[in-house]
């Protein structure tokens, strides 16, 4: 049976370690002694599973991280000059910016 990451990480170990007594694989070896994290890092090389990757939709990327990148350079700036008016100014803008890209991704 195929199984994604997202499935294993809601299954429970007792669940996990079933799965892994029927996977012949080097990895799984000693699965009765892994706790979850590692016995889900065991089993998704065990059987090929891939992590995917979420996608940005409707808005530039690329842009907004060359924006924060610039802004992270201001807020090293207002710190180091101990401006606490532009401090909170670029913290906001950032955490703005941040938010923009995760209601985006998809």
């Amino acid at each position: 049976m195929a199984f994604t990451i997202e499935e294993l990480k809601h299954k429970p170990v007792a669940d996990l370690r079933e799965i892994a007594k029927g996977v012949e694989h080097d990895s799984v070896k000693g699965y009765t002694q892994m706790n979850k994290e590692h016995l889900i890092g065991a089993l998704a090389k065990a059987l090929g599973i891939q992590h995917t990757h979420h996608d940005v939709v409707g808005v530039d990327k690329a842009s907004i991280k060359a924006r924060l990148r610039d802004l992270k350079a201001k807020r090293q700036e207002a710190l180091d000059a101990h401006n606490h008016k532009d401090l909170k100014a670029v913290r906001r803008t950032i955490h703005r910016l941040k938010r923009q890209i995760h209601k985006a991704t998809v």
